[in-house]
């Protein structure tokens, strides 16, 4: 059994994993969630977390938000951290602008998610065919779906991701990355 160990800036992205990654883990694929208390609780700990983490074999995978960023020097900063631990081959992606940008990306999963209809008539319309562009997608979000809320909203949107739609570029890479490390196992 091979161990995949997320270390993640907010809980909301430990939800919305446990509902999307069955799609592309086999059943020997053990996952642990490292959550910290974000951003700033990840870049302080990273290391210390990573070098402490002792299970042989076990592969690490680092997700962040880009927020107000620069996406380039943000996982720049994240790689260096990982090298600093001893896990340089830590797989390291940043989700532009938030997750809720790769929900944006895929309204027919939000639609079912949150079981809400009339969603998918958006999806071709300038924000939603590139989310990722825009900076404030988890308010747009809230403002199409005013129910949704990060956490169970995460929980719900997260099974019906699919990974082969790539309107979000980040989600693309994380996909790509993902699959890449379960590959090398």
């Amino acid at each position: 059994m091979s161990e995949l160990v997320f270390l993640l800036e907010e809980p909301s992205a430990e939800a919305m994993l446990k509902g999307f990654l069955p799609k592309l883990l086999s059943q020997n694929t053990h996952c642990r969630y490292i959550v910290f208390e974000g951003k700033q609780d990840l870049e302080k700990n990273l290391v210390r977390r990573l070098r402490g983490y002792l299970v042989p074999n076990a592969k690490f995978v680092v997700l962040r938000d880009k927020d107000g960023g620069d996406c380039k020097i943000l996982k720049k900063g994240l790689v260096e951290k990982c090298v600093e631990a001893g896990k340089p081959e830590s797989l390291v992606r940043i989700a532009c602008f938030e997750l809720e940008s790769w929900y944006l990306a895929q309204l027919a999963a939000v639609e079912l998610g949150m079981s809400i209809g009339g969603l998918i008539k958006y999806q071709n319309k300038r924000l939603y065919v590139s989310p990722d562009d825009y900076p404030s997608p988890a308010q747009t979000l809230k403002h199409i779906v005013p129910s949704y809320q990060k956490i169970s909203g995460s929980r719900a949107i997260g099974p019906y991701l699919d990974p082969d739609v790539i309107r979000s570029q980040s989600f693309a890479k994380f996909v790509t990355g993902l699959k890449r490390v379960l590959q090398n196992n």
